[in-house]
């Protein structure tokens, strides 16, 4: 955990320096067989859900939740706030549409 939030740390410190533009390439690599005694499943997407919201809901709260932790430990210095500040805010936008998204699946 400490690994983790030390990765998150130096990666946010490098991402000070350049502008707000994702480049990273995503590979997608097929999703491994299911075994017959796996860990319980997560909660499933609804119906007709989007690939794509599905993934944002989840990382978004993930995300949401690290930051919430982490500023509670006081791993964050006072001008890394702002930053940290902004994309709990994004994240939190990314949910609220997320659920929008999933209440308009459910009237249709």
């Amino acid at each position: 955990m400490i690994t983790l939030l030390n990765n998150l740390k130096r990666k946010f410190k490098n991402m000070a320096n350049k502008p707000n533009a994702v480049n990273d390439a995503v590979q997608m690599q097929p999703a491994p067989a299911p075994q017959a005694a796996a860990a319980p499943a997560a909660v499933p997407a609804p119906v007709g859900l989007t690939p794509i919201v599905d993934l944002a809901n989840r990382s978004s709260r993930s995300t949401i939740a690290v930051i919430d932790t982490v500023v509670q430990r006081g791993g964050f210095r006072g001008e890394e706030l702002s930053t940290i500040g902004q994309l709990r805010d994004q994240c939190v936008q990314i949910v609220a549409l997320a659920e929008t998204e999933i209440q308009n699946m459910a009237q249709e």
